[in-house]
């Protein structure tokens, strides 16, 4: 287990390159098994959950080749699909959530499919209930084996369907388009969702001879087709980390600019964070945050307190709601921070409170966050990383703290972002990764 030593109080300066999209290239990646010939894939981010589903892709019997830095090519033109039922490929496939997103293309092409509960962040219940009905009404049959917790998907002739999912579900709508691009007739799936990441899935998919209409809205409808070519694609910059690089300046009042943010696909995440009162600048597609002494909260029209929550998108993302608690904590106001999602995400306020910050967890879903107006700052502490964006958020929060904080089990945060202490490092933070 390896851990940061964070030296805080530390104000950067300087420009940072934001990584590709971490849950677009785990869905682009198992896309590539819907056909036979190279898919090449560039902005690939270094990343622990991207780097063990090459792993497993490369398992089966696809042949991975590294381009350069952050280009991969994907060549799936003979897959021992029998090596999902062995033993190495269960505790492959458990180590990351991304795997469960491998069914749908192994069931499209190969009409079977075979995947372990899958791995990831302990966050709450995350039922795989939308994956599997959707697959049923598609025609596949579902059996789960109590003893392995694995679940069966067969079904050797899929028909395209009407669907109404019952929840926006990302990876199960990216997991459906996958399963339906071969299937016979029309399927049409409402309610999907349309985050960047299904924008960009869809886009590739297309781009390889799929027919998918509705792009980009909550309702897709997808004409079978009998294969798919080879294609080239370039992720978008991840999001989520653009709004943890938000985050990261404000509370160590730092001034940072973020190269080639992707404006047009930031959604709200933006105008979210304008609502803590934190300054974001647009200079063509960089974003520059200017180091601010204080930032204040907004107040909603009629004067009652500000409520930041997530949603589906075109919604806040609920990846960013650790970000935008943790930046309260050293705001002027107060916000109620509503998680709706899941229901152990709030969790990990408790480090904060003894880091000094003035939080109220209401109940699972809710919590209360008084901004101290950096009349004292945080306090240094020992703590472990429960979560990605918890961990990432603890980190800011050590970076603005006084004092040598320790953060333990950084690994999972390592599954998210790309050489981050080294990244920070570079433009003034002080943060040592030790064993």
């Amino acid at each position: 287990m390896s851990s940061f030593i964070i030296t805080g109080g530390k104000h950067l300066s300087g420009e940072l390159q934001v990584q590709g999209a971490k849950n677009e290239a785990l869905q682009v990646i198992c896309a590539t098994l819907l056909t036979k010939e190279k898919v090449t894939i560039h902005n690939i981010p270094n990343i622990r959950d991207v780097n063990n589903l090459i792993d497993l892709m490369s398992f089966i019997g696809c042949k991975v080749r590294k381009e350069n830095e952050d280009t991969y090519s994907f060549l799936c033109d003979d897959i021992d699909i029998d090596k999902i039922y062995t033993e190495e490929y269960r505790a492959k496939s458990t180590r990351l959530r991304g795997s469960v997103m491998l069914v749908g293309p192994m069931l499209a092409r190969f009409s079977k499919a075979h995947i372990p509960t899958p791995g990831g962040d302990k966050i709450g219940r995350r039922r795989l209930d939308t994956h599997f009905n959707s697959f049923e009404k598609l025609g596949a049959r579902i059996s789960y084996n109590f003893e392995t917790m694995s679940y069966d998907v067969e079904g050797k002739s899929l028909k395209g369907v009407y669907m109404l999912l019952d929840e926006a579900s990302i990876t199960g709508t990216a997991n459906i388009i996958m399963a339906s691009v071969f299937a016979s007739g029309v399927t049409q799936i409402f309610n999907a969702a349309c985050e960047p990441y299904l924008y960009q899935l869809c886009t590739m998919l297309n781009n390889m001879g799929a027919k998918i209409s509705g792009v980009g809205s909550n309702l897709l409808t997808i004409e079978g087709v009998s294969e798919l070519k080879g294609t080239e694609h370039t992720l978008l910059p991840d999001m989520i980390e653009v709004g943890s690089f938000i985050g990261l300046a404000a509370m160590t009042r730092s001034n940072i600019r973020l190269n080639n943010v992707s404006w047009q696909h930031l959604g709200i995440i933006p105008e979210v964070f304008r609502r803590l009162g934190i300054r974001i600048e647009k200079e063509e597609d960089d974003m520059i945050i200017p180091s601010q002494e204080s930032y204040e909260i907004e107040k909603f029209m009629d004067g009652s307190i500000m409520t930041i929550s997530d949603a589906p998108w075109p919604g806040f993302t609920p990846d960013l709601i650790s970000i935008a608690l943790a930046c309260s904590t050293l705001a002027k106001g107060s916000v109620l921070i509503h998680q709706k999602m899941f229901e152990s995400r709030l969790f990990f306020v408790d480090k904060l409170i003894d880091m000094g910050a003035k939080i109220i967890l209401c109940d699972p879903h809710r919590a209360t966050v008084i901004g101290n107006e950096r009349k004292y700052n945080l306090r240094a502490i020992r703590m472990s990383s429960p979560d990605i964006r918890a961990g990432v958020a603890l980190l800011i929060a050590a970076m603005s703290a006084e004092g040598i904080s320790v953060i333990d089990n950084i690994e999972q945060i390592d599954r998210g972002y790309q050489n981050i202490d080294t990244r920070l490092n570079k433009i003034g933070a002080e943060i040592e990764r030790v064993e």
